[in-house]
């Protein structure tokens, strides 16, 4: 006999042995949150230690976690490393917290260092090597130079996370490799594009959805000293309306608006977000993924959407995913564009995402020598359309006083 309907099923495999058998029954809840760039994913599993039978593992500890259903198989989540355990009562509990297994330790330990003259490839390569890893680093981010970098008393996962926002990419461990990629492009570091997921509203049972306005910032501004002089100069992503400024003094022209434009682009993804719990949980989706919508409100069907977080909570009888996602700025050149934006536009310009290919298409209106760039890379053609109708007949309003 079968069982009618799916239900949750999980492996759960410590220091290479397979405990899955010993822990159903005592299973409580098992929380996995996926986290995009070196903040460190982490696993919590609560057991009942109702008969006071089960040891408390020790730190350290290597934990090998897989998901799924009954229906459609396991997927493996990765390895992690107990940090945490913690017994309580009553009822007594035992809870144990891992992270992730491959942040090193060596990536924490603080260095003293310089580069001169040096590609951020060549950088990259070099934190790989200290630490025993392979670096996979994307084509458009490995060349870009560097006139000059410290690492002075910093270790290497600040220095990672700081590159990465000075050039908005997203540093990570997985499996031996430290990558490092463009952020938001959906796409692995050796630029293969990652899967398109498509969700409805009978997909989830709950959601938030949130707008904020692009306009409390009109552009980021990053200070630099001339190399051939004392004088502290600016570079600007954006217009120069409200600016938001860097605290970071940068030692060149080119590294200050990289730092610019890459928190740009950071701020007009946040313009708008969306938390979205999947009622069947999907063991598949990872962060940087992109997503498609429906069936809620037209403006979230509208956009396309990328995956910033994924938490997986499970219990004996349920399974649910939850996702952080925000707008997805189109690809390429259009984004430096965006960084770009002067005033005075001539018509609008806004980009959409092709349903069956995936690839990205313009619709504009209205004079294109200079025209305004809307922020979001939108789900179709006509949601596309739309936005640039409704912007560009704003625009013919306000110039002629309606």
């Amino acid at each position: 006999m079968t069982d009618a309907y799916p239900y949750p099923i999980c492996r759960v495999v410590v220091d290479g042995r397979d405990i899955t058998a010993a822990i159903s029954p005592r299973l409580i809840a098992i929380s996995l949150t996926d986290n995009r760039g070196l903040e460190a994913d982490t696993l919590d599993i609560q057991l009942s230690d109702h008969d006071g039978l089960l040891a408390i593992p020790p730190r350290g500890a290597t934990v090998r976690l897989w998901l799924g259903w009954s229906d459609s198989g396991l997927v493996d989540k990765g390895s992690y490393t107990v940090d945490e355990t913690e017994h309580s009562g009553a009822p007594d509990v035992l809870s144990i917290r891992a992270r992730s297994a491959d942040l090193r330790e060596g990536l924490k330990t603080k260095r003293e260092r310089s580069w001169d003259q040096k590609a951020l490839g060549d950088v990259i390569k070099a934190i790989a090597t200290s630490n025993g890893l392979t670096a996979v680093i994307a084509p458009g981010l490995a060349q870009i130079p560097l006139a000059h970098l410290d690492q002075a008393n910093e270790s290497d996962a600040n220095l990672l996370a700081r590159l990465g926002e000075q050039h908005d990419a997203i540093a990570t461990v997985k499996a031996g490799r430290l990558l490092f990629m463009s952020a938001g492009k959906s796409a692995t570091a050796s630029g293969l594009p990652l899967p398109h997921i498509t969700l409805t509203r009978a997909d989830g049972d709950q959601h938030r959805f949130l707008q904020a306005d692009r306009d409390s910032y009109s552009g980021v501004r990053a200070y630099y000293y001339d190399v051939n002089s004392a004088e502290k100069k600016e570079a600007i992503a954006g217009e120069k309306d409200n600016l938001k400024d860097l605290r970071h003094v940068y030692t060149d022209q080119t590294s200050a608006l990289n730092a610019a434009r890459g928190e740009w682009s950071r701020l007009q993804r946040g313009t708008a977000t969306l938390s979205y719990t999947l009622a069947r949980g999907r063991p598949d989706l990872i962060p940087e993924l992109t997503y498609s919508l429906s069936g809620i409100k037209d403006e979230i069907a509208a956009i396309t959407w990328l995956g910033s977080h994924v938490a997986h909570s499970v219990t004996a009888d349920a399974y649910t995913t939850s996702l952080e996602l925000e707008s997805k700025l189109p690809d390429g050149d259009e984004v430096l564009d965006l960084a770009e934006e002067v005033g005075d536009y001539t018509g609008v310009l806004a980009w959409y995402r092709d349903e069956k290919t995936g690839k990205q298409h313009r619709v504009t209106a209205g004079d294109q020598t200079r025209p305004r760039r809307l922020t979001h890379l939108y789900a179709s053609k006509s949601s596309a359309e739309r936005a640039v109708e409704k912007e560009w007949k704003k625009m013919q309003a306000a110039r002629s006083g309606v």
